[in-house]
């Protein structure tokens, strides 16, 4: 088998997280802004598909060089190996980014990179005029960053993101790969009782318990590169099959998810009943202030209201002091809030023992973590 070039994409704050999955793969990789750079053949682009939970997407680098002309960027691009990964009858489009780079005409640059590749496969395939495109999708992107463009094939098509169980959503939903590394940056293991006061459509929850039970987040989907003819259906049975054999079935869970909004609890349900976790997974309607409970040493995960609109600050800043309240009694617990509000730790009553930056899409914000007590050696 080839060793390609790979990179897994990440939102800006999760790049360390991306790295530790593509570690836990096998996988050893190098890390930069947005995006995780690993080797591996083809059955590391089906396992990485299927297995990287916050990763945005899987792209295979095909090539990376200096260009500060358009003659420069198509000779350049013509000579890389297309005819590796593009069969004749390929689809590939071409889309483009420029940022602090000679070249900054998008448009420009995806058309040239177009004229390149279609070059170099009439002269590989010896073929004249333009090519049918009615085969297999490749989506090619250049994306030119201080004058060095990148060509990169997407391996994933849809996000990573887009699991195949979100049968609704609420207005602002939190994105699959971030609920599952607000879970990651938890203390909280299968063991442990698992709280989302917040659940809204019950993403964070339904990630919880994927994580929880080991079940590959990528495996009821389908994606582009299963389309390819260099990657058999055999490795991606093979990926399946792993996937399914490493799956914990039988771990029990203590996962709850509330949320002040009827119908979003109904949602919920529902979305956790589409991931196959509908069993796993409780859901019930209630304000955070009203949370009580006679275990210990769990975990609390929740994505609030932020009161970024005016005239919801003080009504979003009361529940925060109300939650505050509300938790205090149970010194067991760990509590992670993830709030743009610069406010929280004053509204919730003390502060938190560390703090991590984090993009909930372009909104900065702070993952707010207060660590309970430890439990007992002899306890989970």
């Amino acid at each position: 088998m080839s060793k390609y070039q790979l990179i897994a994409t990440s939102a800006m704050g999760l790049e360390a997280i991306v790295a530790k999955e593509v570690k836990d793969l096998g996988y050893e990789c190098e890390v930069e802004n947005g995006r995780i750079n690993f080797r591996g053949d083809e059955l590391a682009i089906v396992r990485s598909n299927l297995w990287l939970r916050t990763a945005d997407r899987i792209k295979l680098k095909v090539g990376e060089f200096k260009a500060t002309t358009f003659d420069e960027l198509f000779e350049k691009t013509k000579a890389l190996p297309w005819e590796q990964f593009l069969p004749e009858n390929a689809e590939f489009p071409v889309s483009g980014k420029s940022v602090k780079s000679k070249l900054f005409s998008v448009s420009d640059c995806q058309a040239i990179v177009k004229k390149a590749i279609v070059e170099r496969l009439r002269n590989q395939y010896k073929k004249t005029g333009w090519f049918d495109e009615n085969g297999p999708l490749f989506k090619i992107e250049v994306s030119l960053l201080k004058d060095v463009a990148l060509l990169t094939i997407d391996c994933s098509g849809a996000g990573l993101h887009r699991r195949g169980y979100r049968a609704g959503q609420g207005e602002a939903p939190i994105k699959e790969t971030l609920a599952a590394a607000l879970v990651q940056l938890t203390n909280w293991t299968p063991e442990r009782p698992f709280v989302d006061p917040f659940c809204g459509s019950g993403t964070i929850p339904i990630e919880a318990a994927l994580i929880g039970q080991n079940i590959a987040p990528g495996f009821n989907r389908e994606f582009v590169s299963e389309a390819w003819d260099w990657i058999s259906d055999k490795l991606w049975d093979e990926g399946r099959t792993e996937a399914e054999d490493l799956a914990k079935y039988d771990q029990p869970l203590d996962i709850t998810g509330s949320d002040v909004d009827h119908r979003m609890v109904k949602i919920a349900g529902e979305n956790a009943f589409e991931a196959g976790l509908g069993d796993l997974v409780t859901f019930k309607q209630m304000q955070v202030k009203d949370f009580t409970t006679t275990k210990d040493y769990g975990v609390i995960v929740g994505n609030p209201p932020y009161g970024e609109r005016l005239g919801d600050k003080n009504e979003v800043e009361k529940m925060y002091r109300d939650m505050g309240q509300a938790f205090a009694p149970y010194d067991t617990w760990s509590v992670y809030m993830l709030t743009s509000n610069e406010n929280f730790e004053a509204c919730y009553g003390k502060p938190a023992t560390k703090k991590r930056k984090l993009f909930n899409g372009f909104i900065r914000t702070d993952y707010y973590q207060y660590w309970g007590k430890r439990p007992p050696r002899n306890q989970v």
